[in-house]
């Protein structure tokens, strides 16, 4: 895997993170 794909993933793994933590936190990071 190149550069490209693996910055792609580490994007797809922030939005998930982001969009888990705003369903499990009530919209943020400090649960």
């Amino acid at each position: 895997m190149g550069y490209g794909g693996g910055f792609a993933l580490l994007v797809v793994l922030f939005i998930l993170l982001i969009i888990v933590g705003a369903s499990c936190c009530g919209g943020g990071f400090g649960c």
